[in-house]
């Protein structure tokens, strides 16, 4: 789609949101994450879009997948680099190049729930997260580029998570098969 045809379809929704507010709070599409065995997981969407991940063969894995803190992070970057465009686009700004790479650093020791030399539990959680942009929009000046950018990475849902910590909720349904023998 253009950029002036993701700007229309973007200011569709805004009137819709602004008459029917209403209509902005729904229930997200579901991620159904089964064990295929080992540490292969896949995780379906209710379209019927799978993504497998493994853990590297020094975790036990096959080392065959992505992981699931790359998932994770491509979220991250995917996320932000589309938010980045609806905002370009209700600017008029069309990007000639776009790059948004996520990384981060991480503790391996927290997911065997390992403590630091003090004797604190490390956290399982990345250390520290970031986002490398790489953008370029002829005609439009640096600090123009810089605000669209920075407006569309505060309003991306994913990043917004790393920014606020929000309450879950965690049902847990156990099946026990008896065996009749």
């Amino acid at each position: 789609m253009t950029i002036d045809g993701i700007a229309a379809a973007l200011q569709r929704v805004e009137a819709i949101l602004q008459r029917r507010p209403d209509t902005g709070v729904h229930d997200d599409a579901p991620a159904t994450a089964t064990l295929e065995g080992g540490t292969r997981v896949s995780a379906r969407h209710a379209n019927g879009t799978a993504i497998c991940t493994d853990m590297p063969r020094e975790l036990g894995g096959s080392g065959e997948q992505v992981t699931p803190g790359w998932l994770f992070r491509a979220s991250l970057a995917t996320c932000a680099t589309t938010s980045i465009v609806f905002a370009a686009a209700a600017d008029g700004i069309e990007f000639t190049a776009l790059e948004v790479k996520a990384g981060s650093r991480s503790d391996s020791r927290g997911l065997f729930g390992l403590a630091d030399t003090s004797g604190e539990p490390v956290r399982a959680a990345p250390l520290a997260v970031r986002l490398q942009i790489r953008a370029s929009a002829p005609g439009v000046a640096p600090e123009r580029l810089r605000a669209v950018i920075e407006l569309g990475l505060g309003r991306s849902p994913v990043p917004g998570l790393l920014r606020q910590a929000l309450p879950r909720a965690v049902e847990v349904e156990i099946e026990i098969e008896i065996d009749a023998a």
